[in-house]
């Protein structure tokens, strides 16, 4: 009841439809000043954040600093333009965050609000859970096993730098995209859209979504798919419990 009169208050003070035009334009002005501030921020730091892309390499072959290559013109020029602008975006991921929040809070319930903040700071922490298990554990994998491939063909592998940065960015960012799926989930429960028992029915349907995504995601191995669905798999249970928490309390509350 207090969710719907919530929601009609916000209908009652709802804006005209070009003043919300108008804070989507303010939105976009500055969420593109924070990542410019941010890509300028990263980019004096790009031969550090390359250093550390690079670092896995050191698992696989004797020599990582001469075995990438760099063989087009504006090779450098490409990996620091890509290197700059994704670690720009995680530097201003705050901001961004806060901007878009700001203009999208005024449209949610109360109980809304309350729910998506209480999940962001789940939200970032997995996240930097999925990045760091991609690169400490999935990453070294990976190269190891398409280098193995290379060997197996009896091909010598000579990787260009560009592809190597795109590789391990796109990897990266997989795993911390894919380990936001939980928390959609958490916050579909929390919402009262979704029940623990319609996620316990759905289970196997999920697991094997799961795994499609895994299988996208991430190089053809079966290992890396391994890597990055089994977390997933038990981050949903875990998700079935807090929902199944959360049901009871609401019920408590209720009372």
């Amino acid at each position: 009841m207090k969710a719907l009169n919530d929601h009609a208050s916000g209908m009652s003070e709802a804006k005209p439809f070009l003043e919300h035009l108008e804070d989507l334009r303010l939105t976009l002005i500055r969420s593109a000043i924070a990542l410019a501030i941010g890509t300028g921020i990263a980019l004096p730091l790009v031969p550090w954040i390359f250093g550390v892309l690079k670092a896995p390499l050191a698992q696989v072959v004797r020599h990582p600093d001469a075995f990438l290559q760099s063989i087009e013109v504006t090779g450098a020029f490409t990996v620091t333009l890509r290197i700059g602008l994704w670690s720009g975006l995680l530097l201003s991921a705050p901001f961004l965050v806060y901007f878009i929040g700001g203009f999208i809070f005024p449209g949610l319930t109360e109980r809304e609000r309350q729910t998506v903040k209480r999940s962001s700071g789940f939200a970032v922490a997995l996240f930097a859970v999925g990045v760091l298990l991609g690169y400490f554990v999935t990453l070294p994998v990976a190269l190891r096993m398409m280098f193995g491939l290379h060997e197996w063909l009896g091909v010598q592998p000579a990787p260009q730098v560009t592809s190597y940065v795109a590789f391990t960015i796109q990897l990266l960012l997989a795993f911390g995209l894919a380990f936001q799926m939980p928390v959609v989930v958490l916050i579909l429960g929390r919402l009262g859209v979704l029940s623990a028992a319609q996620l316990r029915e759905r289970r196997r349907y999920v697991i094997v979504i799961l795994m499609l995504v895994c299988m996208i995601l991430t190089p053809p191995d079966i290992f890396t798919q391994l890597v990055m669905a089994v977390p997933l798999i038990i981050l949903y249970e875990i998700c079935i419990r807090l929902v199944e928490w959360s049901e009871r309390r609401r019920d408590k509350e209720a009372l």
